[in-house]
Parts: C-alpha cells; sequence; structure tokens
C-alpha cells in the first residue's frame, strides 16, 4: 500500500487521484481519452493542437476539439508562438467546454522546433511569458497549465531559463506546471532527472507540479510520487497500448498486485477503441490510427512480435476481425 496520496487539485479541479493521462501526440485523442476513461484515469489531457488548427472553423477543429460527457474534467493543450493565436485559441478551447487550458512548451520534434514552438520556448522565456499572461488573460475562470521540460539543452543559461518560466507562470495565474525531467535537446535519451523533479517541487511546495519521465508502468509512477514529492504523475509512453495503467496504479496504491487483462479482455477493450476511433475518424482513417494503435497494444499480448507482424498485413475491417480472432482467440464483445 502507498501512502498519504493525495487528490490532485488543478486551480478548482479536484481529482481523486494523482496519476493522470498526459498529452500524447497521435493518442490521447478523444476515443483512446474515453478508452483510458473506462480504466479509473481520472483526468485527461488532449494531444497538441495547433493555435492556427484551432483559429480556423472547420472539421479539423471540430474532430479536435470533440470531447464528450465521459471526458471530463479535461485539458486542451495548444501549441503556437505568438501570444494573441495562442489567447485566441484558448477562448475557443474554453467555448467549446474544455475544463483546462495546457501550454506545450516541451515537444522536441525538429520541425515543431524550426517553426518556434513547443521546446522552442524553453529557449525564450520572455516569449513564454507573454504567451502565459495572455492565454491566462484569456481565460480568468479556467486553470492554465504549463508542460515543460527541464531546458532546452545543456547549458547553465537553459537552465535558468527554466527558473524564470517557472516561476513567471505562477505569478501570471498558472495553476499548475507539468516537468518532463529531460532537456529538449535529449528529447526521450538517457534517463529522467527525477532529482530535478525534488528540487522543483522543493522550490514550489504550495504549487501544484506534476511530474513525467521514465514512468513507464505504474508501479515506476508510484515510485515517482514517492520519491520525488511531486503532486502527481502524467502517465505518458507507459499507458500507450495499456490503458489498464491507471487501473494498475490504483491497485498499487491500495495494497494489491496490479491487474493484468485477460486476452478476452484484452480482444474487448481493442474492438471498443475501433468502433470509437471509426465513430471520430470515419472507417478508412479510423482503421489506419487503430492499426498503430495496436502495434503498442500487442505489448501486453504473450506473443508480442508475432502479432505486431500480423496487424501489419491488415487492410480492410474484415482482415481487422480476423486479425483479432486469429490472435486473441475470442469473440469480441463489447466493454
Amino acid at each position: 500500500m502507498v501512502e498519504n496520496l493525495k487528490p490532485l487539485t488543478i486551480g478548482g479541479i479536484v481529482v481523486d487521484f494523482p496519476v493522470v493521462l498526459a498529452p500524447l501526440a497521435g493518442y490521447s485523442d478523444l476515443s483512446y481519452r474515453l478508452i483510458c476513461r473506462s480504466l479509473s484515469a481520472p483526468y485527461c489531457t488532449t494531444e497538441a493542437m495547433l493555435d492556427k488548427n484551432i483559429l480556423v472553423d472547420g472539421k479539423l477543429r471540430k474532430r479536435l476539439i470533440l470531447t464528450d460527457d465521459a471526458d471530463h474534467p479535461v485539458a486542451g493543450q495548444i501549441m503556437g508562438s505568438r501570444p494573441e493565436d495562442m489567447a485566441a485559441a484558448a477562448a475557443v478551447l474554453r467555448e467549446a467546454g474544455f475544463d483546462a487550458i495546457d501550454l506545450n512548451f516541451a515537444c522536441p520534434v525538429r520541425k515543431v522546433l524550426a517553426r518556434r514552438r513547443g521546446g522552442y520556448l524553453m529557449s525564450r522565456p520572455g516569449l513564454a511569458l507573454e504567451i502565459i499572461d495572455a492565454v491566462c488573460q484569456a481565460v480568468l475562470d479556467r486553470p492554465v497549465t504549463v508542460k515543460m521540460r527541464q531546458a532546452f539543452d545543456a547549458t547553465d543559461e537553459s537552465l535558468d531559463a527554466f527558473w524564470r518560466i517557472a516561476r513567471g507562470a505562477f505569478a501570471a495565474g498558472a495553476a499548475a506546471v507539468c516537468v518532463h525531467a529531460r532537456s529538449v535537446a535529449q528529447k526521450y535519451r538517457g534517463r529522467a532527472d527525477w532529482e530535478f523533479l525534488r528540487q522543483v517541487k522543493r522550490a514550489f511546495p504550495d504549487r501544484t507540479i506534476i511530474g513525467s519521465g521514465d514512468a513507464l508502468t505504474a508501479a515506476e509512477a508510484l515510485k515517482m510520487l514517492g520519491e520525488t514529492g511531486v503532486d502527481a504523475i502524467g502517465a505518458a509512453r507507459g499507458a500507450i497500448g495499456n490503458p489498464w495503467f491507471f487501473r494498475q496504479a490504483r491497485d498499487i496504491a491500495a495494497g494489491r498486485a496490479p491487474y493484468q487483462p485477460t486476452l478476452e479482455e484484452q480482444a474487448a477493450l481493442i474492438s471498443r477503441h475501433y468502433r470509437l476511433a471509426c465513430g471520430l475518424y470515419g472507417p478508412e482513417r479510423g482503421l489506419k490510427v487503430m492499426r498503430h494503435c495496436a502495434l503498442h497494444y500487442a505489448r501486453l499480448h504473450p506473443r508480442p512480435l508475432e502479432t505486431r507482424r500480423a496487424v501489419l498485413r491488415v487492410k480492410n475491417e474484415a482482415e481487422w476481425r480476423a486479425y483479432l480472432d486469429r490472435n486473441y482467440r475470442t469473440s469480441i464483445q463489447e466493454v
């Protein structure tokens, strides 16, 4: 049993358990958020949405900002480089019913950095703080959170920029910061610096700090909570293909063995995810999305390599159903 776990508080939002779904590019769309909700995820964040896509009314915006009654509380994450555009996009998300606004200052992808978005802002603290202030002013009745990296690179100047952004974010009214304990330059290489997370929480003892980096299992997530003192964990890569992550964390916290789904349960959940994805994207793109997701679901399978190879051969709905039946050996029942 893990003792002294407290609810997570983000502004006026209080959730009962401090392990939440992090924003995941290509994964934390509405379909997967609903899957994670069904397995005890108490709070979710969307994948990063470009501010320019939120500001143009059309099919893409409608899909990106779509939520569901079961998908609350939920934060909409936006990414951009102009304070006025980020503020306007945040206002759209507020009107769409998002419970919080999350700002992406962490993405390390090269094309994102080249467009002065995401992790680029860790190297431009003045601009980062202008964006935070503009967004906080645009959505006064919604909590604003900031996803950050430890630094842009390994220089002392870059590390100083982290502290300037973090202090300035709270001074501007941000409700929480989520810190990935690697630099932007590291991307996902090397071990995450949990000691840095301890330092951040010690520096802001009365603020909400969410930790991220190398919490790849439910046990590691709870270990991070215990070792660093952060207020919550954002489950990221560990939750891709394992939506049971949140139930497993609750099990460990209560002193139980972490739940392990049967093949039948895996098949039923994957089948439900397929239906949700097709409802969100349409049958053709929904199948493509699920082929990608199924590669990650396969890591829970007793024969992961064989199962991954099999899903790559799927080209249509009939082959998809045959793939599930052949590899999971079950009749599909909705969960």
